[in-house]
Order: structure tokens, then C-alpha cells, then sequence
């Protein structure tokens, strides 16, 4: 019995070694692969553990699954609520390491680009290119009363609080919580550079300046005309002349796709059409960009009251102080456009 003592007490030794060290290897060793096609993991708000094993297995961040299993079970992850959110894996990590990241970690913000959209059904669309809320609960979130009651904020307006730019934020943010962030941006916009005495010193309050800044978004495309532009309006404003902007009437319409305005669209009975009613609409007809907004606050001093487009494909107008100077301007215009059989 003695001769066999020693290599079953070895063979015993070897079967100890092997069982620790599978449980030591997957809580310590590394399970993530070194190269990853895409080192960032998304938990969608709801998620099971299953679901969670799932993403991390399609999406190729683990190398053992039944490793990762086993430590989750040990850290009493799989009995958890899963975090949801997006989160950054490391090359190389281990179980453990991937465990705490995606229980207690950091998430990976990701970049939210606003441009000037139209409406907020496309703001909500273009938010949830970016973030977990789809398109349906950000437009909601626009539309909720309590929601519009709680930060001030009326249908007709809530789209000036969206100031087109790169915002951070986490992936999870949801419909409410995507209106308060912009909400927040919306104020910290306000309050740099003036912003607030400038649209004073124009007899304007924040939200009349952003409404005229959207017609001007819509008037003109080229940033050094802005200014010229929200002068001319301001000036029709001071002497109580309709603001008659061809872009209200096309909002009031809802006409979006045309090219050109015609009487249909001018002759349109809507508070938003500034052909038939003096002043402002009841709120922006667009997102207005930073330039816009800063070209009504800082806008061009003249004597112009008229513009029109120039005869070229600029896109950029000619402008006029008196209506027959005005008129000569549309009329070279006219020709040129007969000249291009337009």
C-alpha cells in the first residue's frame, strides 16, 4: 500500500490544484479579450442578468462564459438589479474587474449632437439617435403638462429651451430627464455673455429674442447676413410694421417642402403667420442656432427695413430703407429669375 501512497496523495494534491486554480484563473485572470472591436457595452434600463450575459457574449467582451457565470454568482451579481447605462471595458480585465465596473463604475457619456431642427418631434428623433429614450418619449416628454407646468414652459415655447450644439450626457437619460438637461444648458446659455441685458436693451425677453432668432434661422443660411437681417427685423418691430417673414408663413402652413411662398401661403389665417398679424409669433417656429440668437442680440444698426433676394444663387438678399428701393430690388430679381426660366 506504501508504493501507492505517494502518487495517490500526489494525484490528490494535482486534482486540488486544478479545482482552486479554475475559480482562481476566473476571478483574477483576464476574460476580456485584448483586442475589441468595440470596447463599449450598453445596459438597457430593465435588463436581467441573462440579458446582460447575452450583450456581453454577442458583443464578444468575454472570452468564458461559464467563467464569468461562476464569479457572478460568487459576487452575488447575478442576484442583482442590472445597472443600466453605457460603460467602457477594458482590454484585458478580468471577471472581477468587469463585475465592479459594471456594478458600481462610471458610465461613458456619450456626445448628443443638436443641430437647428425644425420641430421638437425632430429633435426628439434626432436625441434618440444618441441616448436609450427613443424618439415616442422624448416628444412625449415635449408635451407632458406637468412636465411643461413644472419648468415653465408653454407647448408654443418649449422649443427655445433646445440650443443646438455637442452635448455629453449618459446613454440612459430618458425623455424628462433629456427636457431638464437641456432646460439646464438652455439657462447656462442665458446667462453667459450678456445674453439677457443685450435682449433687454432690444425691448425683447429671452423668449421674444429666441423666437425672432428662428425666423432669422430661417431667413438666412449665411452667418454674416444674420445680423443684417435681425436688424431689419427689429427695425419693423420698433415702428410697429408687420414683421411679414416669409418663414412664418411657411410654418403656419406646415408647408416645409416648398420653394417658393406664394399668396396661399401668405393669405393663411394662423397667429404664426406675421403677414396678417403685427409682432411676434406665439413662439419659435424653429430651433434657432447660436448665431442667430447672437445676431438678434447684437444686431446690425441700419436704416434697412426691406430685403429681398438677390439676383444670383447666393442665397444671400439685397436690402432696402425705402419701398421703392425695395421695389427696384425685387424687380431686378424677378427678371433674373425669367432670365433662368424659373
Amino acid at each position: 500500500m506504501r508504493k501507492y501512497a505517494v502518487p495517490i496523495i500526489l494525484g490528490l494534491l494535482l486534482l486540488v490544484a486544478f479545482l482552486g486554480w479554475k475559480p482562481f484563473s476566473s476571478i483574477f485572470f483576464a476574460n476580456i479579450p485584448q483586442h475589441l472591436e468595440d470596447e463599449y457595452v450598453c445596459i438597457p434600463t430593465g435588463s436581467s442578468f441573462e440579458d446582460v450575459v447575452h450583450i456581453l457574449t454577442s458583443k464578444k467582451l468575454i472570452k468564458d462564459e461559464s467563467g464569468f457565470r461562476w464569479v457572478s454568482e460568487q459576487m452575488k451579481f447575478d442576484k442583482r438589479s442590472m445597472r443600466a447605462g453605457r460603460f467602457k471595458v477594458e482590454p484585458g480585465w478580468s471577471n472581477r474587474d468587469l463585475i465592479k465596473h459594471l456594478r458600481t463604475g462610471e458610465q461613458a457619456p456619450v456626445k448628443v449632437v443638436i443641430n437647428a431642427q425644425r420641430l421638437p418631434e425632430d429633435v426628439a428623433g434626432t436625441a434618440s439617435r444618441f441616448i436609450e429614450a427613443d424618439s415616442l418619449s422624448i416628444l412625449n416628454a415635449f408635451r407632458d403638462p406637468a412636465l411643461l407646468k413644472e419648468i415653465g414652459f408653454k407647448p408654443e415655447t418649449v422649443i427655445s429651451i433646445c440650443i443646438p450644439n455637442t452635448y455629453e450626457m449618459y446613454w440612459n437619460t430618458d425623455g424628462p430627464a433629456f427636457i431638464k438637461r437641456m432646460l439646464k444648458e438652455h439657462d447656462a446659455f442665458w446667462d453667459k455673455n450678456d445674453r439677457i441685458s443685450k435682449a433687454k436693451a432690444q425691448n425683447l425677453t429671452p423668449m421674444q429674442a429666441y423666437t425672432l432668432a428662428s425666423i432669422v434661422e430661417r431667413e438666412t443660411n449665411y452667418v454674416p447676413e444674420k445680423p443684417t437681417v435681425a436688424g431689419a427685423y427689429l427695425n419693423r418691430l420698433k415702428i410697429n410694421m408687420r414683421l411679414q417673414a416669409d418663414p412664418t408663413a411657411v410654418f403656419a402652413t406646415r408647408d416645409f417642402a416648398t420653394r417658393r411662398v406664394t399668396q396661399v401661403h401668405t393669405s393663411f389665417d394662423s397667429p404664426y403667420n406675421t403677414y396678417i398679424y403685427k409682432g411676434l409669433p406665439p413662439g419659435p417656429i424653429s430651433m434657432a442656432s447660436i448665431p442667430s440668437i447672437d445676431a438678434v442680440l447684437n444686431p446690425e444698426k441700419h436704416d434697412f427695413i426691406y430685403f429681398c433676394a438677390k439676383p444670383d444663387d447666393s442665397g444671400t438678399h439685397a436690402f432696402a430703407a425705402t419701398l421703392p428701393g425695395h421695389n427696384v430690388n425685387v424687380e431686378k430679381f424677378r427678371a433674373w429669375m425669367r432670365s433662368k426660366g424659373r
